[in-house]
């Protein structure tokens, strides 16, 4: 009998090969195709019943180009580089790994945030170019003054706010979804923004949520707020965010993630005084580099096993 067959498209800074050998114990055939292109992926592994992607994109052609697909499984917790439509139509699985980077996640977030209330994005800039100014950043705050709004309540959302809670002096969060969150005061996004002295992203980029923060919605943030944004750079329009930086609004932005990646090197954000940049890393640890392949490599173990991933975005079986 065949082994079933998985093809590994991109690789986004990971080594695949804990994924690989938790496959070929389980039974499955790998291959790397190192590539987003689908007719690469359809040469390499033309029956492949499992694509194992980073942030290729898998739309139409990607599915056509393999027909015994069977489950794409990513390796983030966003999923929107996937067609989920398309997959659903076709019963094919699409599975995240949610809980593969949540500490280093939040803790990315924490940290955006503490150097944003504290300057130190601008005292760096002006001790390193020779100066000796404590006026160099525009305000700085007691943090413990400070509410800070949580937009996105899920893993990530909660242990940022738990971390955040201890230092700051409230702590205020918004999800879509209807559940609770014992601890913290849950309000609509309009009661957040108003309330939020530093702003903290953890949604999804889904249709609903693209560049929820245009300039009405920025316009509603006290003065001097400062956003850290950690989960999908489209969450934000770039425009209305550059001209409330400009205005001197917003006193900062610290930026994990930009609409496009990797952005252009004169990017405008990348070049504000007021923007703090880091190049998508908040996932980031040798712990969850291992997690991450390794969750992604057993949802298409699970998927072989009992039909259906252990973190589902979309299973046919639960349609």
């Amino acid at each position: 009998m065949s082994r079933p067959l998985a093809v590994y498209s991109d690789i986004v800074g990971t080594d695949p090969a804990p994924g690989v050998a938790a496959l070929e114990a389980a039974g499955w055939e790998v291959r790397v195709a190192g590539s987003e292109n689908p007719a690469t992926i359809a040469a390499v592994a033309p029956d492949a019943q499992a694509l194992l992607i980073g942030y290729s994109p898998v739309g139409v052609e990607m599915l056509d180009a393999l027909p015994a697909l069977r489950i794409v499984a990513t390796q983030s917790v966003g999923t929107d580089m996937v067609d989920l439509a398309a997959c659903a139509a076709r019963g094919i699985s699409v599975s995240n790994v949610p809980a593969s980077a949540t500490e280093e996640v939040a803790v990315h977030a924490l940290a955006m945030a503490l150097s944003l209330v504290r300057g130190l994005p601008q005292f760096d800039r002006s001790t390193r170019a020779g100066e000796w100014n404590p006026g160099a950043a525009d305000a700085l705050a007691r943090p413990s003054a400070l509410t800070v709004g949580v937009l996105g309540l899920g893993r990530i959302g909660r242990r940022f706010a738990g971390l955040a809670a201890p230092i700051f002096g409230e702590v205020v969060g918004y999800d879509p979804a209807d559940f609770a969150v014992p601890g913290l005061e849950r309000l609509g996004l309009e009661a957040v923004l108003r309330r939020a002295d530093v702003l903290s992203l953890h949604l999804p980029l889904l249709p609903e949520t693209s560049r929820l923060l245009d300039a009405q919605r920025l316009a509603l943030l006290p003065a001097g707020a400062r956003i850290v944004n950690v989960a999908r750079g489209a969450l934000i329009d770039k425009a209305a965010l550059l001209d409330a930086l400009d205005s001197g609004r917003l006193a900062g932005a610290a930026l994990d993630v930009l609409e496009v990646e990797p952005p252009d090197p004169g990017d405008a954000l990348l070049r504000h005084p007021r923007v703090l940049a880091s190049p998508h890393v908040a996932f980031l640890s040798p712990q969850s580099e291992i997690d991450y392949v390794v969750h992604q490599a057993e949802n298409v173990i699970a998927v072989g096993s009992s039909g259906s991933p252990l973190s589902p975005v979309f299973a046919p079986a639960a349609a």
